[in-house]
């Protein structure tokens, strides 16, 4: 069985998802992320103090996107498919975490995150710019797929629409962004999406 160290309303959410697209069974093991994750305890499962952590067995991963790779490959194609798509998968997982990723964060942290004290509108702006130019060209990517890859929904679409999962919670406008909302709500309301966000969202 997987371990998942974490709480569902943290990056953790990204791995319960996978886990259910992969019929995985999984056991979720509350880490808090403010206090649990600065003991040896936790500090000898992952030395960066962070959730979530994958216990499988004898493997243990940091890292949600490398831990949703590890468990899509457990239940191999179509959740993660080979040759090409392979590759291509790996580049939107470092896509997400490298591009779409920073700006989310700057966003969401300044909107919706941080008690209304300690937000700044300045970085709130420069997140939503920054994010808007990163999803143009994920709405160009789309354009004639129901999925980035283009065929069905695999752990590419998982990974990135997990990163993405609080603007589009949070309702980040995307009126120009026609393909880009629809992907979301294509992804996020698959029943194992619905599954994870009803321990995201309890």
């Amino acid at each position: 069985m997987l371990r998942i160290h974490g709480i569902p309303r943290s990056r953790a959410f990204r791995c319960i998802w996978a886990a259910e697209e992969a019929g995985q069974a999984y056991e979720i093991i509350p880490v808090d992320h403010r206090t649990d994750v600065r003991t040896p305890e936790f500090r000898a499962v992952n030395p960066n103090g962070k959730i979530p952590v994958l216990v499988d067995g004898d493997l243990t991963l940091f890292e949600s996107l490398a831990i949703n790779l590890h468990i899509a490959g457990k239940a191999g194609a179509p959740l993660l498919p080979g040759g090409d798509d392979h590759a291509r998968t790996l580049q939107w997982a470092l896509w997400a975490v490298t591009e779409a990723e920073p700006q989310a964060t700057l966003w969401s942290y300044n909107t919706v995150s941080r008690p209304p004290a300690e937000r700044d509108p300045a970085l709130a702006a420069a997140g939503a710019e920054g994010l808007r130019a990163r999803l143009a060209v994920l709405e160009a990517q789309l354009n004639g797929r129901d999925f980035l890859l283009g065929g069905g929904f695999t752990i590419a679409d998982c990974n990135l629409a997990g990163v993405l999962y609080s603007p589009w919670f949070n309702k980040f406008p995307m009126d120009d962004l026609p393909r880009v909302a629809a992907w979301l709500t294509r992804c996020l309301e698959r029943p194992a999406a619905l599954r994870a966000r009803a321990l995201r969202e309890a």
